[in-house]
Order: structure tokens, then C-alpha cells, then sequence
């Protein structure tokens, strides 16, 4: 059997952790950011980790991840 292809796109947008969550950045960093408030923008920084019910269709994506 052929290997699988990894989802490129899906590639770089998400990291596993160590235990195999996904973890990914927030969205609404990129411009329009002086309406944005200081504290939005700080906690927008940290990153997200997928709900399971994404992450069980992420990992079809992400094969080798």
C-alpha cells in the first residue's frame, strides 16, 4: 500500500504536543489591530488546541504528525 499524503496546507498551521493534542495559533493577529485592546491582542498570543471532535478529522489529514 502507497504511504499516505500529508495536507500541507493542514501541515503548517498545526503542531502535536507531546501528549498528541494539536495545538494552533488564534486567528486575529494580522491587521486591524488598533481597535483590538491591549489585553485581546496579549491573549490572543497564546495558543489554541482543537475541540476532539476537529481533532479526530485533523489527524486524517495529518497522518505522519
Amino acid at each position: 500500500m502507497p504511504k499516505m499524503k500529508t495536507h500541507r496546507g493542514a501541515a503548517k498551521r498545526f503542531r502535536t504536543t507531546a501528549s498528541g493534542r494539536l495545538k494552533r495559533k488564534n486567528p486575529n493577529q494580522r491587521h486591524i489591530l488598533t481597535s483590538k485592546s491591549r489585553k485581546r491582542k496579549r491573549h490572543l498570543r497564546q495558543p489554541d488546541y482543537l475541540a476532539g471532535a476537529d481533532e479526530r478529522n485533523m489527524k486524517r489529514l495529518l497522518p505522519y504528525l
